[in-house]
């Protein structure tokens, strides 16, 4: 028995703003594609949430909405309740025409707007790209900080078998983001997202792990270490593990090379080779351009950062702390744990992370204020999880999920991790482990062969308190509305890195 469509298309009619902001509609092999008259009275979060639709999109002047294999069913029960008028041929064309007009009118905006736009368009597509994951990276933060404390506690340890499993549970979902991020990543930008998955475990395939952590050493570009060949082109190969940056821009070129190979590999062809290619070609872009990039410069930020922290540690506990987090949304922080790693190796203790661990816990008190003033169940409900996530060491899920997505609350996170920085150096607070946030104090008590005592814990206490009540103060004053998730979404709509092909 065939199935009724007739409540779903009420639903996608009334949800893109009524009959009235339709020109028209047709439909390809998957998707409603709608010509509205305002594309932003379309409910994006409402459609995609109807039992029956897929996804929805803005491209190419049209308000797309994928159904799947039902599509021209759902069509019919669309024009059934619009009008064949809607499906007039006549009606498309004019609408097309406008569309096409409207995308010919000259860009008035100015070097700085397009710029800021350019910028917003980026944040965008990594928060929406990283959005499918958050809850399972905030559970995955949660799961790791409760593994730690029950090493502290000796309830556990690292060598056991248990420790071994549930670490396993914890970090999988950081260790393949290449893989995960590479779907969702396509899907946001139009490329092929079982491809670009592929990709993504290429990137962080063992072999190549171990290659990318190894100490052979080939010889140096750059100030990099070459340590294998690709063709016999000596590359500086990364870690990509839990790295986000470098499979996202993955995603934006295979967009343009899988459209490239298209135009010239025969359509039959099509199916084994353009997949063939494409994964050769982006991996190796990533190799070769991306990853020696990212390499630069957070090579050259960690040189500044440790010169700052050499000069004075109070300074660079505000500059560290206020600016730290912005390393990590481009994932250019991870030159800046081999610096703490080797401190700790070394000399038993690091300064440095110690100013890393405040700006974990102002990212967790900015999502903390969100969910205690935010009315919005949905937002309640991911910024107590990522909060939770943050306080334990884990703060991508309050970036990704909450404060980057939302602007001002990143910024008055960064204002409380400086403030908490700030005070971090002004007490001379010393870190003697690797775990920081709330749930690494352990991490501060100073062992005896320094001196034992309680007072660099108490400082500790001292600075995190510092760092909750900016971050929280400033984040509840001005950082967030709940009239800024409405306006996220439109600024989502209006932006988007990358064309439908």
């Amino acid at each position: 028995m065939a199935k009724d469509y007739t409540k779903l298309a009420s639903d996608i009619i009334e949800n893109v703003g009524g009959k009235s902001n339709v020109k028209s509609l047709i439909h390809c092999i998957t998707r409603l594609r709608f010509y509205l008259k305002d594309e932003s009275l379309a409910k994006d979060d409402v459609i995609q949430n109807l039992d029956g639709v897929i996804s929805v999109r803005h491209a190419q002047g049209q308000y797309q909405v994928v159904i799947g294999a039902a599509v021209s069913d759902v069509y019919d029960a669309v024009i059934a309740q619009l009008g064949q008028e809607f499906a007039d041929p006549d009606a498309t064309a004019a609408a097309v025409a406008e569309t096409e007009a409207a995308a010919k009118e000259p860009d008035n905006r100015s070097f700085t707007q397009k710029v800021k736009d350019g910028f917003d368009s980026l944040i965008g597509v990594i928060t929406g790209s990283m959005m499918p994951v958050i809850g399972l990276l905030a559970a995955s933060g949660i799961l790791k900080g409760l593994l730690q404390m029950a090493v502290y506690f000796n309830w556990t340890t690292v060598t056991s078998q248990t420790y071994v499993i549930i670490s396993a549970m914890g970090d999988s979902a950081f260790y393949f983001l290449p893989v995960i991020v590479g779907f969702t990543a396509a899907q946001r930008l139009k490329a092929n997202p079982v491809i670009m998955a592929i990709i993504g475990g290429v990137l962080i395939y063992p072999s190549l792990f171990s290659i990318a952590t190894g100490t052979k050493v080939t010889g140096h570009l750059l100030g990099m270490a070459l340590n294998t060949n690709l063709f016999g082109l000596p590359i500086h190969l990364v870690n990509y593990t839990y790295t986000i940056f470098p499979i996202i821009a993955g995603a934006w070129m295979a967009h343009y090379i899988e459209i490239w190979l298209k135009k010239w590999i025969p359509q039959i062809l099509q199916m084994i080779f353009v997949p063939l290619f494409e994964v050769m070609i982006v991996s190796a872009l990533i190799m070769i351009v991306v990853g020696p990039i990212i390499t630069l410069i957070s090579t050259g930020i960690s040189v500044v950062l440790d010169a700052v922290l050499k000069f004075n540690y109070p300074i660079a506990g505000l500059l560290i702390g206020g600016f730290y987090q912005l390393l990590v949304i481009f994932g250019l922080h991870w030159a800046i744990v081999p610096l703490i790693a080797n401190d700790i190796a070394s000399k038993g203790y690091s300064y440095l992370n110690a100013i890393v661990s405040m700006t974990m816990v102002a990212q967790g008190a900015a999502v903390l204020a969100i969910m205690i003033k935010s009315k919005i169940a949905s937002v309640k409900e991911l910024s107590g999880a990522a909060a939770i996530s943050a306080f334990v060491g884990i703060t991508e899920p309050s970036i990704y999920g909450i404060n980057l997505k939302y602007g001002r609350a990143f910024l008055t996170a960064n204002i409380g991790a400086a403030a908490g920085g700030l005070v971090t150096g002004l007490l001379n607070v010393n870190m003697y482990g690797f775990t920081g946030s709330i749930i690494g104090f352990p991490s501060f008590f100073t062992p005896a062969k320094f001196g034992g005592g309680i007072s660099n814990q108490i400082n500790f206490w001292i600075a995190t308190i510092v760092t909750l009540v900016v971050a929280f103060a400033c984040t509840w004053a001005f950082g967030f509305k709940d009239s800024d998730v409405e306006a996220a979404k439109k600024v989502t709509r209006r932006k988007t890195i990358g064309k439908n092909a």
